[in-house]
């Protein structure tokens, strides 16, 4: 692993390059550091979300997730390098089906809203399918292993099935979109 920040205003970026993990210097607008600034977009957001009164199983879940992003986050610093484990995919596909198992069966399209959370929850969901784009598209140009594109595909959509939770954590329910379509094919 690279050197540990111990100074902050280093002033070596200023020319526009960073540097990273091995000591390779590259330009700030590089695929590779737009990945990794998605991915640490979504841990601050999942730090925000954390600030909402969650249940516990939810909170334990959550901070894990951060765990795990700061993994994929180092794994992009450092091309060839492995952090993210299969194993945390895994982990996700337990939580989706144990949160999923939950909730009814989807009738229609849902709106990113309804409690506070639970929109935070939404953020969180389309900043992760950000940064999976980013990474399926560093992973077009350079080497990269599986796991941080799949972890933030799994992450997505258990964030979206985490909105849909805790939408119901005080008897709410999701907002379902209105279709125009749907409610003309409706008769009253």
């Amino acid at each position: 692993m690279g050197n540990r920040l111990t100074q902050i205003a280093t002033r070596t970026g200023d020319a526009g390059t960073t540097g990273l993990g091995n000591n390779q210097r590259v330009s700030k607008n590089s695929l590779r550091i737009h990945a990794m600034g998605d991915v640490d977009e979504l841990n601050s957001h999942i730090g925000l979300l954390l600030c909402e009164p969650l249940p516990g199983d939810v909170r334990t879940l959550l901070v894990e997730v951060q765990h795990q992003l700061f993994n994929l986050g180092g794994e992009l610093s450092i091309p060839g390098f492995e952090l993210l484990k299969a194993e945390a995919v895994l982990a996700l596909d337990a939580a989706l089906e144990t949160y999923n198992a939950q909730l009814p069966r989807l009738q229609e399209f849902i709106l990113p809203a309804g409690t506070r959370a639970a929109a935070q929850a939404h953020v969180c969901r389309t900043v992760a399918r950000r940064a999976e784009r980013m990474v399926v598209a560093l992973g077009n140009e350079e080497a990269l292993n599986e796991a941080p594109r799949q972890y933030l595909n799994r992450l997505s959509d258990l964030l979206f099935v985490l909105a849909r939770v805790l939408n119901r954590m005080d008897g709410g329910d999701d907002v379902y979109w209105k279709s125009e379509r749907l409610a003309q094919a409706t008769p009253d």
